[in-house]
């Protein structure tokens, strides 16, 4: 038993989190501390480490994006798998930290999303709205003895939210500042934003997901370079153009033009997606560096148009820091500087203010599970379009 002892007002957590990228399994054990009455909580970073899932699994969940592929036999397998994965995960990234089980109080898991529906499909006089995350928290709170809060998103939507995106409750727990209105943008495979108006409430932050983070470029990538998976630091798009008729072409998304609150993911942006890409590029004898070139300047395109079509006008922000995997992509963040230098708006990473890109969601989720443990309202409607705040997640012990 180590010596390090929860406390009422101190203890420790774990997150875990897998993006859209399926990249494997990010887990950070952190120590939270209650700030006073009406304070921000403070949470310090102990360990973090991302295990890459075994190449089997990173195909069969790629292979259970795709409804037919999805069979309740082979979903069932997977959840009951990942959530051993998972325990794995947060048992090493708890003995990194130098503690055992023990000392942690709970555990957050995001899950691993397979599909993602927010919008209302009427039935009768309902209106249903549906996700699908696996990684089974019962068998991560069995193999680690520790309370495992998972599936967030489903309370969400049961009153009226999108059930997405999540993390801007944290991040305003977390980030906001008196005199600086700030965005907070992630680029994991899908890219999202978070508005922190100048010392707003809860009620003034706002979120919605901008578009593709990293999707479309690793899913060309990963079709265009055999035994490639992304554009490791943009070499690829670095050698490449901006083809802008493409580009032109892909700007007319609906998406991007839908009223707020909105998400997306791999229902859209996923592998027929990219397969409207690659016919594009062969029909006009595009380059593979070209088209890769093309869809790393639309991610910048998209956030930079989130922010002049639903935020310049109403929050007009100072700073910009930017996390998540494209973060560590040069040309994106040079596309990114261009979009929002011209606006007046800074951009940094979160590791030029002293943070963890890899580390953020995992970190967010910890949070998350800590507010759920304790019965505490942990979303944001005004951010997901939910009716009312509520409690995310179920509680396995």
């Amino acid at each position: 038993m180590s010596a390090n002892k929860p406390i009422n007002n101190r203890r420790y957590a774990v997150g875990l989190m897998s993006g859209t990228s399926v990249d494997g399994i990010d887990a950070a054990a952190i120590e939270i501390i209650d700030g006073a009455a009406g304070e921000r909580p403070e949470t310090r970073l102990l360990a973090f480490e991302n295990k890459s899932y075994p190449e089997a699994v990173r195909e069969e969940i790629f292979s259970l994006f795709d409804p037919k592929m999805a069979t309740v036999d082979r979903v069932g397998r997977m959840n009951v798998l990942l959530g051993e994965l998972y325990a794995k995960a947060a048992l090493s990234v708890i003995a990194k930290a130098d503690l055992v089980p023990e000392d942690i109080a709970v555990i957050g898991s995001h899950g691993q999303t397979i599909y993602h529906s927010p919008e209302a499909h009427p039935w009768e006089d309902l209106d249903l709205r549906y996700t699908v995350q696996i990684g089974e928290g019962s068998v991560i709170a069995a193999r680690t003895g520790i309370p495992c809060v998972s599936d967030f998103r489903p309370a969400d939507m049961a009153v009226g939210g999108q059930g997405a995106p999540l993390v801007p409750f944290t991040e305003y727990l977390l980030y906001r500042e008196r005199d600086r209105t700030l965005l907070l943008q992630n680029i994991g495979g899908i890219g999202n934003i978070t508005v922190l108006p100048a010392n707003g409430s809860p009620d003034e932050v706002y979120a919605f997901d901008t578009g593709p983070g990293n999707m479309l470029i690793d899913g060309a990538v990963a079709r265009l370079y055999p035994g490639r998976t992304m554009d490791s630091g943009g070499e690829i798009a670095r050698e490449g153009n901006v083809h802008s008729g493409l580009l032109e072409r892909l700007q007319q998304e609906e998406y991007y033009k839908l009223p707020l609150p909105k998400s997306t993911g791999r229902e859209l942006f996923g592998s027929s997606y990219v397969d409207g890409l690659l016919r594009y590029g062969q029909e006009h004898r595009l380059s593979s560096n070209d088209l890769i070139a093309t869809v790393t300047k639309l991610t910048a395109w998209s956030i930079g148009e989130g922010y002049r079509r639903y935020i310049r006008d109403r929050s007009p922000a100072d700073t910009m820091i930017v996390g998540g995997g494209g973060s560590y992509n040069p040309v994106l963040m040079t596309y990114i500087v261009q979009e929002f230098e011209p606006m007046g708006v800074k951009v940094l990473t979160q590791e030029d203010v002293g943070l963890n890109s890899d580390a953020k969601e995992a970190i967010a989720f910890a949070l998350l599970a800590d507010y759920a443990l304790t019965g505490r309202p942990n979303n944001l409607p005004n951010v997901t379009g939910a009716r009312r705040p509520t409690v995310l997640g179920k509680i396995s012990y």
